[in-house]
């Protein structure tokens, strides 16, 4: 539907989109002070990868229609929810990045 209204620049805009948030993941991933903060963000950067990845694959009949909606674009309650709780965390791991973190001895 997506494709249909915006043509080919609006899906290349959608993707590079896409893209731009998959490069802070591993931005944030790699500049993380602690293993956790690490784990984290490479856990949520690939859970919206794998959210973009089957949509899309079900778009283009690559894999069976499990109903999975487009990360902020398709409607879906509870997904668009979880998603914007990932971002949420993925941006709480960058502002701590700062901050010193004890060790224990």
């Amino acid at each position: 539907m997506f494709a249909e209204e915006m043509g080919f620049l609006g899906c290349l805009t959608l993707l590079l989109a896409y893209g731009g948030i998959l490069g802070f993941a591993l931005m944030i991933t790699t500049s993380a002070r602690s293993a956790f903060a690490r784990l984290l963000a490479c856990g949520i950067g690939f859970s919206i990868f794998c959210y973009m990845f089957v949509n899309m694959a079900m778009v283009m009949g690559l894999v069976p229609v499990v109903g999975m909606p487009l990360p902020m674009i398709s409607y879906g309650g509870t997904a668009l929810i979880t998603v914007m709780a990932l971002l949420g965390l993925l941006m709480s791991v960058h502002l701590g990045r700062g901050f010193a973190m004890p060790a224990r001895g």
